[in-house]
Parts: C-alpha cells; structure tokens; sequence
C-alpha cells in the first residue's frame, strides 16, 4: 500500500481502539489511516484481554467484525469469587439481564485487522511515527495537523483534521502535548499479576477470582482447550523462575475450597509473563486537533476486565462526535468529548480499583487494610444490592442513551 499524505482523520496505533475508531468512522463516511508501529504478526499475536463487555460486542456487530465472536466466543453469565476457601457467585444475567463474552483481544484485533484490508482503506505496519505537529488551536477546515512518520526505510508527511492518538501510555501521541497541558493521576501497585496460557481445559464454566493469604489468583479460559490464569507475585518477578509444577501448584492452593468440591485441571503452560499492576488517567483527554483514546489516556489494573472495553467505548463515543463535526459542522460533541469519556473512564478506575484493593494481598498493606478488604467480601456474599452492583460494573455501563 503507497503511503498516504492527506485524510481527515489519522490514527496514531493500529490496536483496538484504533482499529475500531477507523471501521466506525467509515459507517460515518468519514475517511481515515491507521499508522501502527509494530509488524502485522506482532500486532495479531499479543496477549491481552479476553473479556468483553456487551458495549464492545455490540460495537463489534456495528461494524461487522463479529462473525468469529458469535461462533467461537464463549458467553458468560456470572463469575465467581474464592474467598479463604468460601465461594461466593455473582449471576449477571439475574441481577442484570446482561452477560459477557470469553473472546481474546488477539481475535479481535485479527478480526478487526482483516475487515480493514478486505475494505482496501488505509492501514500501515511497520509505520512508526516520528512526531505529531500542528495540533494547537481549535478543529477548523483551514488548519492541519501534520504527522511525520516512517515507512520501509523513508519519510513521510501525512496531513490531517484530526488526530487521535491510540498507540499506548508509551506511545507519541500522548507526549505530543505540553505538559503544563495535562494532569496526570496514577497508582502504582506493590505486586503484578505472572500469567499463563496452558493446553488444559478450563476448570471451571466461569471465571474465578480468588483471594488468599498467599495472594490473589484468577482462573479465565480462552477456548474450551485453554486456560488462561494467573496469580500474584511480587514486582519484579522473572516469569522463568517459577516452574510449571510451582504455578499449578501456587493456583490450586489460591482457589482451593474449604470443602474440596473445586478441583484444577492442569496441562502444559505454553507462555508465562509477568504484568506490572498501575492506574493511570491524563486529563483532559484532547488537545486542539489532537484527541487521545484507550491507554493513550488511561490504564486500568486488569482485575476489572475493563482496559480494552473502556478504550472501546471512547471511541464509540469519539467517532461519533468527528462524524458531527465532519457532516454538520457542529463541534457540541468534540467539545464535550474529553468530559464524556472521562466519566466513564473514572467510573471504570474506581471499579478496577476496588476489585483489585479487594482481592490482592497488599505487601505494604497493615492488619487494618486487611480486615477492610474481608468485610467488603463479606458485603458482597450477603447483599443481593451489592452484587448486583458489582455485575453492573462488570457487565459494563451503558453509553448515555443506551439501555
């Protein structure tokens, strides 16, 4: 594909949001490039998240990248909770009327990836960007911004309205703002999460969170042949020096119920990694003609399973504000986007912090902390009201005029 030099809108990192901002604006008629750093086999093969809520499989059918999902993907309705060899299960579906699907990011970003190309609309890889420019000011059809970038070994210039920046919290796009421009909020966690993909079936129909005197430990899938699971371990930690037999046995002890009715199915483990826990979010999230999506502009802790969903839902609501700004002129919904976004975005922080103040074994937490963190699960296994907010969080929250 020869490199584009003028579009309205370029996209800064060919991810989920990025991906998905580009198939939405085209449902607007508004046209796009999608610059992504990285290699195609790179892009398709990261790990990620795996759960996604009913805002992001809707978002999904909207633009017809479903196919697969609605094959393979796997519904749930509840998940459960391991508390010190207790259970206690959370039924979306009852409290709610609303579940969520077991469907990795790896397949999305497959998906999203060949509908993009099977369109024949611009997507480059390998593009890495060396600067983005000329974002000051407000959006106007006699400015540009310009984006410098580099393709197979040259330079080039790409010209547009808009920009949006989705290419990560290390990405270019977020460092394209001043900084006396933003505010930055940020948690860092004293543990991460060593993860593990294995050839073994899942032990369970639904995801199961435990917590532990040992430490947390979440046992997910992502087929019906594979299990997907992790448990917490002290920063730092070097994935290669827990053996297979050490995280087996670290799961079954972390999930294990008091009345020996759970059992873990083990296999061989095919990838082990290990991820740094943090909360971040930049405000605002617009910058001029510069507009930032997903972790660009914010990161969630992955024990709310809200990373990937919340960048979605920025840019369901992103796309359509361009689209009203491109066909109508009216700037009512670029200019109310970054507040938009963000009440969602805080909403998700404070759920994603809560499961995971919660559920993890604070290494620098003291006996009060710990006796919070067990009087919140007790809450949780006694009130009807309380899971059933809980499964709203978890489900997810609908976009303002949704049901």
């Amino acid at each position: 594909m020869s490199a584009p030099d003028r579009t309205t809108v370029a996209i800064v990192g060919g991810g989920p949001a990025g991906l998905m901002l580009a198939h939405l604006l085209r449902r607007h008629g508004v046209d796009s490039v999608v610059l992504e750093s990285r290699p195609r086999e790179r892009v398709e093969a990261r790990q990620r998240a795996g759960i996604l809520e009913h805002g992001t499989i809707d978002a999904l059918r909207e633009v017809g990248a479903d196919a697969r999902m609605d094959e393979s993907g796997m519904p749930h309705d509840g998940f459960a909770l391991h508390v010190h060899g207790e259970r206690i299960h959370v039924d979306m579906q009852a409290l709610t009327g609303r579940n969520v699907m077991i469907w990795a990011q790896t397949e999305v970003v497959k998906d999203l990836i060949a509908l993009r190309l099977e369109q024949g609309d611009p997507l480059l890889f390998d593009a890495e960007v060396l600067a983005v420019d000329k974002i000051d000011g407000p959006l106007s059809r006699d400015g540009e911004a310009l984006v410098r970038y580099r393709h197979e070994g040259v330079e080039h210039e790409l010209r547009a309205d808009v920009v949006v920046g989705t290419d990560g919290f290390h990405g270019v796009a977020r460092q394209a703002i001043p900084t006396e421009a933003v505010r930055t909020f940020e948690r860092v966690y004293g543990f991460s999460w060593l993860g593990i993909l294995a050839d073994a079936e899942p032990s369970s129909d639904e995801l199961i969170y435990a917590r532990h005197e040992r430490g947390f430990a979440l046992l997910s899938m992502r087929s019906p042949t594979v299990t997907r699971a992790y448990v917490q371990v002290p920063n730092g930690t070097d994935p290669a020096s827990w053996s297979d037999e050490a995280i087996w046995d670290e799961l079954e002890a972390r999930t294990a119920l008091g009345d020996g009715t759970f059992a873990l199915n083990r296999g061989p483990i095919t990838d082990k990694s290990v991820t740094p826990m943090r909360s971040y979010v930049a405000e605002p999230m617009r910058y001029g003609r510069l507009f930032l999506a997903g972790d660009a502009a914010h990161i969630v802790p992955p024990t709310g399973a809200k990373g990937l969903n919340l960048a979605v839902a920025d840019v369901r609501v992103l796309s359509a504000a361009i689209a009203a700004w491109c066909t109508e002129g009216s700037e009512d919904l670029v200019d109310a986007y970054s507040d938009t976004a963000l009440a969602r975005v805080w909403r998700g922080e404070h759920f994603s912090w809560t499961m995971t103040t919660t559920l993890h074994v604070d290494p620098d937490a003291d006996p009060f902390d710990d006796r919070l963190a067990l009087a919140h699960l007790r809450l949780i296994a006694q009130s009807e009201a309380y899971r059933t907010s809980i499964a709203e969080n978890y489900r997810g929250v609908p976009l303002a005029g949704e049901q």
